[in-house]
């Protein structure tokens, strides 16, 4: 739950869980409703700290009993090097011009918002501790 709230992924719920299980491993699949910050056009900048309200649809909700564990470890092993150097694997072709001089400055913009969710994180996370208090 804290990476899907993390990068905003809508998919998650009761009509598209978008999860397998394979070999007694869940894994997570199918992320292009992921980061749709960037869909909404306008200055986006600011989103990075909104609490994402979606949460409350999330199927693992009822199972989502250590967020602040989760958030502790992500963390320590999300540092500002690790999301460059993931966001540096994203190719040109993928990344439109949408208001940016070039695939470079693009990229750019994706790490500054990635890294201010990550330090923003305790808004999502307090929310879904808030909403799975409310529900179960």
């Amino acid at each position: 739950m804290w990476f899907d709230a993390y990068v905003t992924n809508v998919d998650r719920t009761p009509r598209n869980t978008n999860m397998l299980l394979w070999h007694r491993e869940l894994w997570l699949i199918d992320h292009g409703a992921a980061l749709f910050f960037h869909h909404r056009g306008g200055p986006y900048a600011h989103r990075a700290r909104n609490p994402f309200p979606q949460i409350t649809e999330h199927v693992l909700l009822p199972f989502a009993t250590t967020m602040a564990q989760a958030d502790a470890t992500a963390q320590e092993r999300l540092t500002p090097a690790v999301i460059r150097d993931v966001v540096d694997l994203i190719p040109d072709a993928w990344l439109g011009d949408e208001g940016f001089t070039g695939p470079q400055e693009h990229r750019e913009a994706y790490a500054a918002y990635l890294l201010a969710r990550l330090e923003a994180s305790n808004v999502f996370v307090e929310e879904i501790q808030s909403v799975r208090a409310q529900s179960v």
